[in-house]
């Protein structure tokens, strides 16, 4: 999805006002719409049912779309009350429209024009499981100042007993640059209206956008596209995903979803590809079989009985043998897509077997971890590979790779991928926080949902094995990469509501791939 700056979203809600007739009230109720959705959902998958929602909104047009979400909130059950960082004569326009609405509807609202008054109520935390901050929008220049700042403050102090959930952008920060220049809100969820803005996708923003929901409130794709040129950087979005999933055949089978091989695994190291076999199927793959070391095919079967487990010859220290490849290459004709490295381990035959694999596979093939390890200053034999190549490293394996540290790779991660794709002609996934995907001849693509939660072993286990299913399906390589990064940090996302970020673990992830895909899909 095209990223946008504040003047340009200001072009595009007036052109939609004017040549399509709709006031700026009705974009405002969408608005307020869009946030209804976000919180819906977050109570939902925390186990909630109708907790308590506390508003905090400023005097602007970001004030008055939470001034229209604390109606419609109230209208579905919830406990409402809404603190205003200001005074009600001050409000003006469509958002005085909206305050009028809310307070018609018996809303509790508690001005609080004054940092002392934000002090006060600060000290006593209220009851509430989700905080809105509606306080300032993309139209603030400069930090933020007086009963704003001081309101600021205390979203984050309450932040520490609820979910906060930010209205178009955090407030306090800007939303062209991504630096917060003054106090700033730390959203868990941000739901930014029409488009994501640009300084979404820059590292300083990550500590404070949260994952993003992009909320439709009406602006047309033609307007969008005769404003906005193609980038260099774009934003992985829900909406740019559903064209990708066709519905299913009704006389499908198992072999119309694709045969996916995974080779990996050693001894000792058992559950990384037991992990990506799992999310594969979860992917959707028909067919998943899996290729380790004799002495864990076992261990491995004993993970998954929907996954055909084949042990082969393997070294003396429990690592895949070179030789399995004489016999396996002649077979690759049976698979749709081949995932190489978790568990690999960097034992010299495995060297011996990635460079075989890459310059003899006749089907995309999905590196990850010590595949790419194993390659360390070695870029140029990615270049070798006859088909599509995808590789998913975190910034240590993309440093060895490219024969640089982890602290440059990550003081510039966007150039490092270009860097990488340059170097390896494959689709490079750098992962972390603001996973980046590249391609030749593409346009960056950033993701930004997921959550620190997902800083645990496993989860780029998850992420290959999602990647290699999606491929077996027949999705293009890009498409592939993007669609499994933005339902990894999804499943993520719903994974930690349910059990917290700090229990989180990979095969939490992988029981919620299901239900991201359902966002994506109706079936």
């Amino acid at each position: 999805m095209k990223l946008a700056t504040t003047a340009q979203m200001r072009q595009l809600d007036r052109r939609t006002m004017d040549e399509l007739g709709i006031p700026g009230e009705a974009l405002m109720e969408r608005a307020g719409e869009g946030v209804v959705r976000a919180v819906r959902r977050l109570t939902e998958l925390s186990g909630g049912c109708h907790p308590a929602i506390h508003l905090a909104a400023g005097k602007g047009n970001n004030g008055g779309d939470a001034f229209a979400a604390a109606r419609l909130l109230k209208e579905l059950g919830y406990s409402v009350t809404v603190w205003l960082a200001g005074a009600t004569v001050d409000v003006k326009g469509d958002a005085l429209t909206h305050l009028n609405r809310m307070k018609a509807a018996g809303i509790e609202l508690r001005e609080l024009p004054s940092v002392k008054d934000w002090d006060r109520v600060c000290t006593g935390r209220p009851c509430g499981e989700i905080v809105v901050d509606g306080l300032l929008g993309t139209g603030t220049d400069g930090p933020a100042q007086g009963a704003a700042a001081a309101a600021i403050r205390c979203v984050n102090a309450w932040s520490h007993d609820a979910l906060v959930v930010s209205i178009d952008i955090p407030s306090g920060l800007n939303a062209d640059t991504g630096q917060a220049e003054g106090e700033a809100v730390r959203a868990d969820v941000t739901v930014t209206m029409g488009l994501p803005k640009r300084g979404f996708v820059e590292p300083s923003a990550l500590e404070y956008v949260g994952s993003l929901e992009v909320v439709d409130i009406g602006i047309p794709q033609e307007f969008v596209d005769h404003l906005l040129m193609e980038g260099e950087k774009e934003l992985i979005a829900l909406a740019d995903l559903r064209p990708l999933m066709p519905r299913r055949a009704r006389l499908s089978h198992k072999g119309t979803f694709g045969h996916v091989l995974l080779i990996g695994g050693s001894r000792g190291y058992s559950g990384s590809i037991a992990l990506s076999a799992r999310a594969a199927l979860r992917s959707g793959a028909g067919l998943v079989t899996v290729l380790v070391p004799a002495s864990i095919a076992p261990i491995v079967a004993g993970f998954m009985p929907e996954v055909m487990v084949t042990g082969v010859a393997e070294t003396a220290q429990g690592t895949l043998g070179y030789e399995l490849w004489n016999t396996w290459q002649e077979r690759l004709d049976e698979f749709d897509a081949v995932l190489l490295g978790p568990g690999l381990t960097r034992h010299d035959q495995s060297l011996q077997l990635v460079r075989s694999i890459i310059r003899d596979c006749p089907r995309p093939l999905v590196l990850d971890a010590d595949a790419i390890s194993i390659l360390e200053g070695q870029a140029h034999w990615m270049g070798k590979a006859r088909n599509p190549l995808a590789i998913t490293p975190h910034p240590g394996e993309l440093a060895r790779l490219m024969s640089t540290t982890v602290e440059k790779i990550q003081a510039d991660r966007c150039g490092a991928v270009r860097a990488a794709v340059k170097a390896t002609g494959a689709t490079v996934v750098l992962k972390g926080a603001g996973t980046v995907i590249g391609q030749a001849d593409q346009p960056l693509q950033v993701n930004i949902n997921g959550n620190p939660g997902m800083a645990t072993g496993g989860t780029g286990d998850v992420l290959a094995g999602m990647l290699t299913g999606l491929l077996g399906q027949g999705f293009d390589a890009f498409d592939a990469a993007c669609t499994s990064v933005y339902l990894h940090g999804r499943a993520g996302d719903r994974a930690a509501l349910r059990k917290s970020q700090a229990g989180l673990i990979a095969g939490d992830l992988i029981e919620e791939i299901p239900s991201a895909f359902r966002e994506l899909e109706g079936r």
